[in-house]
């Protein structure tokens, strides 16, 4: 409910980069670690989502080729590959909300 009234209230000051402002992940207690270290874990995401989407292109071929093929250890092998993949992109892109959260724990 609290965070209803903070978005509402954030799109009442006007302008969508209030409310996009708003609902940024704060880096919190990671904030002190500087803007270098921010811009090389920025950089290590970015790899690794392109790393695990080229994964899941390369799964979705295995699929193809699989079917194609009438190969179902080929097509078993492609939807591993995807469903591990998505799986990742997952993770990865929801890492900054995870560390928050189990900070949060800790405290």
């Amino acid at each position: 409910m609290q965070v209803t009234q903070q978005v509402v209230q954030l799109a009442a000051e006007g302008g969508i980069g209030s409310i996009t402002d708003g609902i940024t992940p704060s880096w919190d207690v990671f904030g002190e670690v500087g803007t270098k270290a921010k811009i090389i874990v920025g950089v290590v995401m970015a790899g690794a989502i392109l790393f695990l989407l080229g994964s899941a292109i390369v799964g979705a071929v295995h699929i193809r080729v699989g079917n194609q093929q009438h190969n179902t250890m080929e097509t078993k092998k492609g939807q591993t590959m995807v469903a591990s993949s998505l799986l990742g992109l997952f993770a990865v892109a929801s890492m900054s909300t995870l560390f928050g959260i189990v900070y949060g724990f800790g405290i």
